[in-house]
């Protein structure tokens, strides 16, 4: 039986090659999407799950008051993970995570700037990082260990053994490799190529001892009998017990199954995060999926006439309903195994793009059996979804009825069918609308004065001999004409480094907690930054050698401390006076989203610089300079390679999610409307097949062309139509929602659903008007010849 069913549905399959491949298309592109999609949900809800501790590993965050808003942040103090160490016999570990930046390597001739972290000894005890070499109770428990990366390894050694080999850093220390670790997988927090102890940084004078600094990550390993409640009242006030200043200050404990989907505070309290992508997401391929699956119900059942003789012979000669059910499955179940390897043909050439689109390392894990178990249920239940309904209709025709020909129905003016497309092209058009609005939200963005010039400006970090060179680099650099200004900051000028809320002023309230954005630079901040003037001038320290205890400040800032002439006004910070000589206009230095943030610019006294800023001489070829840059930091940084960044292409980098986002939304659009077209394109060809005697007596009397094409036209104009007013209110919902979490947003405009419902009619009326011309300028002698 089941050999005969096989039989009859290759058959049909055959019969229809037409509407096969329209169906097997169709499946496969919704299929291999929604793969795609739920292999970037995989990733993201396995975000180091690898780990064999997670459900007892905690992240410290700070929770306190700024500028009338309750934040929330997971930076610590340093001195955090021994207090807790100390304190709480519920710890059984706790470490610290500091970012190293990119330090160089030097290992016989090769020299490789490389990133990585400082930790603590138990780092390795904590996370489960396999360690291909070493062990994790001892490989960072020396001052000069470092435990290196696989590939790191390879690079630095080749084949050659990397255990105990020396590793010099920065042309300072020499370290000894005492672990290999595995590669890191892509779906983890982490982002290190090596490990090194925390001595390094208390070298280096970064360490300190004080509980007003929150700038390292501290994670907690509780002990397996101990539990989250016992330990949060102790957590929530270990800050003002060492810290009697801070008397509102909270802390607590944020577990490892929360931190990649849901650590997004606001006020506070956790307010989504990357769980609402993942959500959307499955949404987007369920609904893809969908839309294939409703093609080929709709097709099937479009073409029941022809099947239904069929099933009612078979019935005559005593099939039940349950087999012909079974039968009709069967072959939507054969159609979606045809699709499926289709569709992992389609996954395998578009996972490369779709990485590189959503910066992720997604692949295929053909060895692993869950995949296959998978697979196939993800076959079946296509298949099923796409057959049931079909299955069900075909097998209740009735057999008297179908053998006088008396079986269709009349033209009823709501049907499954008209419901499905409707359904199809209403998740289409919401997609189109949602590609708009997103893409003129980051046009909004982008097209905002961003209040400095960003052209012909890079940085540079200090690395190796800069700092003590930097006199003769810059005086090196002005002098041949490469750059018309040069000075230093903290940190580029794209980011920020630090912020404080130490601030004190003349008038200032005891309990004002606004949050300032500090920065450290030297002279020339106006002229390299290409920041405009509202008041003063610019720090200069050869004209006013007292610019060391300058400050400028940018216009929130001056707001912010209530200065209606900021000019003089005395600041203290860390003890130290400062003086404001200038006012600057607001200038974005991060989300062009989000409003302005008050910002300081001390002078020169407590230099903590860490970037040398270059403003090019525009006279010049951008190339023609960075040759002699180059060569400049090459002769006075010769250990070291010239790494540099331009400003402009570090802010564009910002738009980069948003960008993101409108590009897969622009991507699923198509996606949709492609298969939604492919349905519509074979039912249009359907009915005109359908209808082709009754178009040939309507040409034999006078119809045209155009009459013919807008009869076959109009029934689905009108179903898009219906889908567009269901979609708007929909898409208009969505987006509204979207765009309130930026200060800065777009208008909702109307012309968007103008122009989202005329490019879907004309998307229908193209993939429809072809088969409906076609048919109307077919010669109807040959469709007639049989009457």
């Amino acid at each position: 039986m089941f050999r005969n069913y096989l039989k009859v549905a290759f058959r049909n399959l055959w019969k229809n090659k037409g509407f096969s491949f329209i169906n097997i298309i169709g499946l496969a592109v919704g299929m291999a999407s929604a793969v795609v999609i739920l292999l970037w949900i995989q990733n993201e809800v396995s975000y180091d799950g690898f780990h064999a501790k997670r459900d007892r590993i905690y992240e410290a965050w700070n929770r306190a008051e700024f500028s009338g808003e309750l934040h929330s942040w997971n930076t610590t103090p340093k001195v955090l993970a021994a207090a807790m160490q100390r304190d709480f016999p519920e710890v059984e570990h706790a470490c610290r995570v500091d970012w190293s930046g990119r330090l160089l390597f030097s290992v016989g001739d090769k020299r490789l700037m490389i990133r990585g972290n400082v930790v603590d000894s138990d780092f390795l005890q904590v996370f489960t990082f396999p360690l291909l070499e070493g062990s994790p109770l001892t490989a960072l428990n020396e001052g000069h260990s470092i435990v290196v990366t696989k590939s790191l390894a390879r690079t630095l050694f080749g084949k050659k053994e990397a255990m105990g080999k020396i590793v010099r850093i920065d042309n300072k220390d020499n370290y000894t490799v005492t672990g290999v670790l595995e590669d890191l997988p892509n779906n983890t927090r982490f982002n290190f190529d090596y490990l090194l102890p925390w001595a390094h940084l208390r070298r280096s004078g970064d360490d300190d001892g004080g509980w007003g600094s929150n700038s390292t990550r501290t994670y907690v390993l509780l002990r397996s009998n101990a539990s989250l409640s016992s330990i949060a009242p102790k957590m929530k006030v270990i800050k003002t017990r060492y810290d009697s200043t801070e008397k509102k200050w909270e802390m607590f404990l944020y577990p490892m199954s929360r931190w990649r989907l849901y650590s997004d505070f606001k006020g506070g309290v956790e307010d989504g995060g990357r769980i609402v992508f993942v959500r959307l997401f499955g949404i987007v391929a369920g609904f893809i999926l969908l839309i294939a699956c409703i093609n080929f119900m709709n097709l099937s059942t479009a073409r029941s006439e022809r099947r239904a003789k069929e099933v009612g012979i078979r019935k005559v000669v005593g099939a039940p309903r349950g087999r012909l059910i079974a039968q009709f499955i069967g072959e939507s179940v054969l159609l979606s195994f045809l699709a499926a390897l289709l569709a992992i043909g389609i996954v395998l050439v578009s996972l490369p793009g779709f990485n590189e689109l959503t910066q992720k390392h997604l692949f295929v894990p053909f060895g692993s059996v869950w995949f296959w178990v998978c697979a196939v249920g993800f076959i079946l239940f296509t298949g099923l979804l796409a057959g049931s309904y079909p299955a069900f209709f075909l097998s209740s025709f009735q057999p008297v009825k179908v053998l006088k020909g008396t079986f269709r129905a009349a033209n009823a003016l709501v049907t499954p069918r008209k419901v499905l497309v409707v359904l199809q092209f209403t998740f289409a058009i919401i997609l189109i609308i949602c590609t708009m609005i997103v893409t003129q939200q980051i046009n909004h963005a982008r097209d905002r004065e961003v209040g400095y010039e960003r052209a012909n400006m890079l940085y540079h970090f200090m690395t190796g001999d800069i700092a003590k060179n930097y006199t003769v680099i810059r005086q090196e650099l002005l002098s041949s004409g490469v750059a018309s200004s040069v000075n230093r900051t903290n940190s580029p000028w794209t980011q920020r480094y630090s912020d404080t809320w130490g601030f004190e002023w003349t008038g200032k309230d005891p309990a004002d907690k606004t949050d300032f954005i500090q920065e450290c630079a030297d002279e020339g901040v106006v002229a390299t930054m290409g920041v405009k003037l509202v008041q003063g001038r610019d720090l200069d320290l050869v004209h006013y050698p007292t610019d060391s205890f300058g400050i400028l400040l940018n216009e929130s800032a001056a707001k912010a401390m209530h200065f209606k002439d900021a000019i003089g006004q005395r600041i203290k910070n860390n003890d130290i006076d400062f003086h404001v000589v200038g006012v600057i206009r607001d200038f974005i230095i991060e989300s062009p989203y989000t409003p302005i943030t008050p910002m300081v610019i001390e002078g020169a006294k407590q230099p903590w610089y860490n970037v040398v800023n270059i403003r090019f001489n525009n006279k010049n070829a951008t190339e023609a300079n960075l040759k002699k840059t180059e060569a400049i930091f090459r002769k006075y940084n010769p250990q070291y390679p010239f790494e540099y960044q331009f400003v402009d292409e570090e802010y564009t980098r910002k738009f980069d999610d948003e960008k993101r986002i409108g590009t897969l939304a622009g991507l699923f659009a198509a996606l949709t409307i492609f298969i939604s077209c492919l349905g519509l394109f074979g039912l249009a060809t359907y009915m005109a097949e359908n209808r082709i005697k009754e178009i040939g007596v309507r040409k034999v009397l006078g119809a045209s062309v155009a009459g013919i094409t807008t009869l076959l036209s109009k029934d689905f104009l009108t179903l898009v139509a219906i889908s567009f007013v269901v979609a708007a209110p929909i898409a208009w919902y969505a987006m509204y929602k979207w765009l309130q979490e930026y200060p800065y947003r777009v208008k909702i405009e109307w012309w968007v659903f103008a122009l989202a419902a005329g490019l879907s009619i004309v998307i229908s009326l193209l993939t429809v008007s072809f088969q409906a011309i076609r048919a109307g300028l077919a010669n109807p002698a040959r469709s007639l010849r049989s009457e």
